[in-house]
């Protein structure tokens, strides 16, 4: 088991490094059913759905020599991740993702400051990006999508309920090298900031939709992503530009695909295309995130 082990973390760098240094060694489901490991920067985190940590994996995780978290994941709860052993290395510190920079921190709680699976559409929307563009970052976290944007000459509007996500995105791009200055910060609820923007015949050439699962507003309100997909996407239509790109993505397990899809197909112009991407390779066999990019 060592040894295959060792076989997908040398993949993985041969692939990655040096510009990526976060990435997916272990997925769920393919050695340990419930078990999946990341590496973060020279870090690890092991993530835990409903299982205790398999001893062949912690005896390899303690020979590699390099700081080991792990978070537990159980139905309906998430912890914050733990040390294994007494921390070596800093716990707030940037991980490289396709040369780009992001802060991460081992104490911000459930969340590190990145979702990794979502590399792939970062790059994909840089491609997108050119400068004079405009790009909506709705449910931003901590504005890596934004980031990207920026780093493509595009002006970002990031938008977020919490302000201290706003200040992780300012720090993001102050490690890029770009001025948090010459783009939009937004506090509140997405769905009241798309119907003010379309009240202001305001538009985006591309809209980033990343929505949590599960959501209460401050008046009790509850958003499913099972449910309330649909709207949010009807929503965020009448803001994009003709010739626009909607990002429209979820890592919702209660939803499968093909419900993904008819949700968001029923939901946009008929004469919209429909690009449908699978999850990062070193994330297979695991299905549990869905993406559709809309291209108008």
């Amino acid at each position: 088991m060592h040894a295959r082990l060792d076989q997908l973390l040398a993949e993985r760098r041969a692939a990655f490094e040096p510009d990526t240094d976060t990435y997916r060694v272990l997925p769920e489901g393919l050695l340990f059913p419930g078990v999946s490991v990341d590496a973060l920067s020279g870090r690890f985190l092991v993530s835990l759905r409903g299982v205790n940590m398999p001893e062949e994996v912690r005896e390899w995780l303690l020979a590699n020599g390099a700081d080991v978290f792990v978070k537990r994941l159980s139905q309906g709860e998430k912890s914050a991740p733990e040390p294994m052993a007494p921390p070596q290395e800093p716990l707030r510190f940037l991980a490289r993702e396709n040369g780009v920079h992001y802060l991460l921190n081992m104490q911000s709680g459930y969340s590190q400051g990145l979702f990794i699976d979502q590399r792939d559409n970062r790059a994909q929307l840089r491609r997108l990006c050119s400068p004079g563009m405009t790009v909506l970052n709705l449910f931003a976290y901590t504005g890596a999508f934004s980031v990207c944007a920026a780093l493509a000459g595009a002006t970002a509007t990031t938008l977020d309920l919490a302000p201290s996500c706003l200040e992780h995105c300012r720090e993001n791009m102050r490690a890029n090298g770009i001025d948090p200055g010459q783009h939009f910060f937004c506090k509140g609820d997405a769905l009241r900031w798309l119907n003010s923007f379309a009240r202001q015949g305001r538009q985006f050439d591309i809209i980033v939709l990343d929505p949590p699962t599960f959501s209460r507003d401050g008046k009790g309100h509850v958003w499913r992503a099972e449910r309330d997909y649909s709207e949010l996407v009807r929503r965020a239509v009448p803001c994009l530009t003709p010739g626009g790109h909607l990002l429209c993505t979820t890592n919702c397990r209660g939803l499968n695909g093909s419900d993904f899809m008819h949700m968001v197909s029923a939901a946009t112009p008929t004469t919209a295309r429909i690009e449908e991407v699978p999850m990062p390779f070193d994330f297979s066999p695991e299905t549990y995130l869905k993406t559709l990019w809309i291209h108008s």
